[in-house]
């Protein structure tokens, strides 16, 4: 199992003989503007994708499956729906299928239940964007989890944490735990991301779990950096377990 972070939650996952692609924000640098909510000038994407736009079409044609967690445009933007094929199989939850099959996309699975593609377990996962008003505005958001020989990765998604993830741990015991961290917050609440805190409850409910660490320095509500978070997982003892990814990097994922 190989897992690279192309740029803030967009992932590709190789397992098996497979290629998948999740949440993908496609776009270059500013291409989504201001985020609402939020009295930040910047426009998203603050980076651009760490590949040329001829790497990013050869990445694209390797890709077997795409899935899209929800439609917020840092997972799902409209050079997503240019760029890829529309024959590509797009994994998602119902709430999202007729919006994507409106763009024209001809291979949806809706994951209600679990699906065996390519010798791999695929299950959906649920979690909470936020607390209160601020999770009330954002909606419904998913994760994924898939296995394969033995070893189970979990991509909790935009989630806090929360009873969602807690019982998404207790029935797999994932290996690996894909978190969006950065501490989203906008001016509504609470943070819809997780924050250190929150990072280093979850590296003790699963001491066993491998936690890489995405959603870093790409949209313009993360409050917490790299920098930040490398300071605070060496002061809490954590950095072994919890690793924070790079925009580009790939690491092999160990049983």
């Amino acid at each position: 199992m190989k897992l690279q972070l192309w740029r803030n939650a967009t992932l590709q996952l190789k397992i098996h003989n497979s290629t998948f692609l999740i949440d993908p924000m496609l776009g270059g640098k500013g291409t989504l503007g201001k985020f609402p909510w939020t009295s930040d000038q910047r426009e998203n994407p603050l980076v651009e994708l760490p590949f040329s736009n001829d790497q990013l079409r050869n990445k694209l044609k390797s890709i077997d499956a795409v899935f899209v967690s929800h439609l917020h445009p840092d997972h799902w933007d409209e050079a997503a729906i240019n760029l890829i094929d529309k024959s590509t199989l797009i994994i998602c939850p119902s709430a999202v299928s007729e919006a994507i099959a409106s763009y024209g996309f001809k291979n949806i699975h809706v994951l209600n239940e679990q699906l065996i593609f390519d010798e791999i377990t695929l299950d959906i996962t649920n979690g909470q964007h936020g607390t209160g008003e601020i999770r009330q505005k954002m909606g419904e958001v998913s994760g994924l989890v898939l296995q394969h020989g033995g070893i189970s990765v979990y991509i909790a998604g935009d989630t806090v944490w929360c009873e969602d993830v807690r019982k998404v741990i207790d029935t797999y015991s994932p290996k690996h735990i894909v978190v969006a961290g950065g501490a989203a917050t906008f001016a509504i609440g609470d943070p819809v991301t997780m924050t250190a805190q929150q990072i280093q409850e979850l590296a003790g409910y699963a001491p066993d779990s491998m936690i890489w660490i995405t959603h870093l320095e790409s949209i313009s509500p993360c409050s917490e950096d790299r920098t930040f978070l490398t300071d605070f997982l060496h002061s809490h003892g954590l950095q072994d377990q919890c690793r924070i990814l790079n925009d580009g990097e790939e690491v092999e994922l160990l049983g």
